[in-house]
């Protein structure tokens, strides 16, 4: 009889649809919190450098020691993930992470401190390259920006909270800052387990794996290449606010030190508020026009910047800043993805290998401040921001 053939066939109703939906992209979204943790690098280096009594020369080593793997290990994550598949490179990401977390409390020295920084520098590069197109596995692709964002608005979460973690409840409440690292330990282990469990539909790769010449052969092609400097920019922007705003504050507003660094605070809770918001507007706003209207916006701020020397008033602009700044990584990195779909797991190799471009540009402004003031570093923001911009206007968006 026909009327058996529906039964055996259960109905999929919307709600069920975007149940199941959730129950993938819950998992994934959470691999951002893990992605934070490279943001520890800022205040383990203080703690160690106490703990050790190393000069800043030495202690320097620590953040080259985790930036440095985004430079070597970006393309061949991109390549391992043809072989493997994404969701498999981003449990491997999360291995090394866990066992990068575990070894200051298994031995807390200082070549065993690098030995871990090291880790978490791999770690961090191969879950960032791999992350990003595993959203593409679980989400349409009018959906992809807006969601990238969100998993954006998750890590800047996880950044915020870092310090809080260490210096709050590690140090002051259970007496060690080192508390972190066992924290973050059970974190990517419960991140690994939820992930591990969640089944996600394996990519085939269209033809045989790119070889590395394949892979920088794509920078031939002219988007690809204006978002992969737009990355180096953008990381630039937020490594540079990070880094200068202190010194800035310090030279403007004559604030100590202790005081100075909210500077930085401040700047990361906009960032996490602006990926919020940013993230539910890209559902109805177009990417191109959200990421003009925001970068020109973070260039006037950074223009007016320049000759401001009242405290309120810089703390307005670094909020105005954060918040414009916050979608433009998403923006751009799921622009470069639905250039060439069929080459994901190459493309997003290439636009991570540009996060080490925030150690050349906070390098740069750094040489700048010492021959013209933390103005000049500023400027070398707003050109960031300038190029930016121009990203912004080339950007092509698929009609409806």
């Amino acid at each position: 009889m026909d009327n058996q053939t529906p039964a055996t066939q259960p109905i999929q109703t919307p709600d069920a649809q975007a149940g199941a939906s959730f129950s993938k992209i819950a998992p994934v979204l959470f691999g951002f919190f893990i992605m934070s943790f490279v943001d520890v690098i800022g205040v383990a280096k203080k703690y160690v450098q106490e703990d050790f009594s190393l000069n800043n020369t030495v202690a320097g080593l620590l953040p080259m020691a985790v930036f440095l793997w985004f430079l070597i290990c970006s393309v061949p994550t991109s390549m391992l993930m043809n072989k493997i598949g994404r969701k498999s490179t981003v449990l491997v990401s999360m291995g090394i992470t866990f066992v990068a977390m575990l070894i200051p409390v298994v031995s807390y020295t200082l070549p065993m401190v690098l030995l871990a920084c090291a880790l978490l520098g791999i770690g961090n590069a191969i879950i960032q390259v791999s992350l990003n197109p595993l959203v593409t596995n679980v989400v349409r692709g009018d959906r992809l920006t807006s969601s990238l964002n969100y998993g954006q608005f998750i890590k800047a979460i996880g950044s915020f909270l870092g310090p809080i973690i260490a210096g709050v409840i590690g140090a002051r409440l259970l007496g060690s800052w080192k508390w972190i690292f066992p924290i973050f330990a059970a974190f990517t282990l419960l991140s690994g387990l939820w992930l591990s469990l969640t089944q996600i539909k394996k990519e085939v790769p269209e033809g045989k794996p790119s070889t590395f010449g394949e892979c920088f052969a794509l920078l031939g092609d002219k988007a690809i290449l204006l978002f992969f400097f737009g990355i180096l920019c953008v990381v630039g922007v937020d490594v540079g606010m990070n880094v200068t705003m202190p010194s800035f504050l310090a030279e403007r507003c004559h604030l100590s030190s202790d005081d100075a660094v909210l500077g930085t605070s401040l700047y990361f809770a906009a960032r996490t508020i602006g990926a919020f918001i940013g993230a539910s507007l890209l559902l109805v706003v177009s990417p191109k026009k959200f990421f003009i209207a925001s970068i020109i916006v973070a260039i006037v701020a950074g223009v007016v910047m320049i000759a401001m020397h009242n405290l309120w008033a810089i703390g307005i602009l670094i909020v105005i800043i954060g918040l414009t700044i916050a979608n433009i990584f998403g923006i751009i990195f799921g622009a470069a993805l639905q250039k060439l779909p069929a080459k994901a797991n190459e493309i997003s190799g290439l636009m991570i290998m540009g996060v080490f471009g925030g150690g050349l540009f906070s390098f740069v402004m750094g040489f700048v401040a010492d021959h013209a003031g933390q103005g000049g570093a500023i400027v070398v923001l707003i050109a960031c921001m300038i190029y930016l911009l121009i990203c912004a206007l080339t950007i092509k968006e698929k009609k409806a």
